[in-house]
């Protein structure tokens, strides 16, 4: 008679052992495989949103119109940096030149969440430095040099009748130039100031924006309005004609 041989083989203890084993080291790898796309991406996305509160504090140089700048952001509005970054979501002050809110927020439904990094941590903001240490180290984002750059610019100019004849010690007296730009507090300020015997005159401590200009000759109400884009650190320069040639044949100072 013949008997049929079955293999009755199974799994031997150690064999479960190592699958157990090499399924718990395949877990792990992809865990910490998925901690560090988690850990990144957070990296990046913190650092994403940095970048547009800076923008939102002093604009973004990118924007422009007849390649002209036209976003100065909340410091070209107020004339100061914000006292913190919930003055770009909500009016610090009832500041009557705000025209925010300057950024956005990922979530509509938290309004504070552009506050926070991507690990829910609040950023830091001082000076300059806009700074987040949800990720255990700091990533920092530097605005600028110095709150300077943004606060303290030159703007200055020679202004000559239309043939370019200054207008000399007897005439400059005559003259006003007037500038206008956000006063830090919400508000506005106009300055004015003459300009010396040969045209010239600056006005310091200029905020950036593009800020209005006027220059009025009182004799014939001559009056020439113009518009300068005071970007960061800047010393600006320029040269203003009057209609008429005013002050043809005048000599010396």
């Amino acid at each position: 008679m013949i008997k049929k041989i079955r293999n009755n083989k199974g799994v031997t203890l150690i064999e479960v052992v190592m699958a157990v084993v090499i399924a718990g080291i395949l877990a792990a790898a992809a865990m910490r495989s998925a901690t560090t796309i988690t850990e990144t991406a957070r990296t990046e996305l913190t650092k994403t949103e940095m970048n547009d509160i800076a923008y939102a504090i002093v604009g973004n140089d990118n924007l422009q119109n007849n390649h002209i700048r036209n976003d100065f952001g909340y410091v070209g509005d107020i004339g100061a940096m914000p006292p913190d970054l919930s003055a770009l979501m909500t009016n610090p002050g009832g500041y009557t030149t705000w025209k925010g809110p300057y950024i956005n927020n990922r979530f509509a439904q938290t309004s504070s969440d552009y506050t926070q990094d991507a690990w829910g941590i609040s950023y830091t903001f001082s000076g300059v430095d806009i700074t987040s240490s949800g990720s255990g180290s700091s990533i920092v984002h530097k605005i600028g040099e110095a709150t300077t750059n943004f606060l303290i610019n030159k703007v200055s100019g020679n202004i000559y009748d239309s043939d370019g004849t200054p207008p000399g010690s007897i005439y400059k007296d005559s003259i006003s130039v007037l500038l206008t730009y956000p006063n830090g507090a919400g508000g506005t300020i106009t300055k004015g100031i003459s300009p010396d015997f040969g045209g010239y005159f600056s006005f310091d401590s200029i905020p950036i924006g593009n800020q209005d200009i006027y220059v009025i000759y009182s004799p014939s109400n001559d009056t020439l309005k113009r518009f300068v884009s005071v970007t960061p650190k800047s010393v600006l320069y320029d040269e203003y004609l009057l209609s008429d040639n005013y002050w043809f044949g005048t000599v010396g100072p």
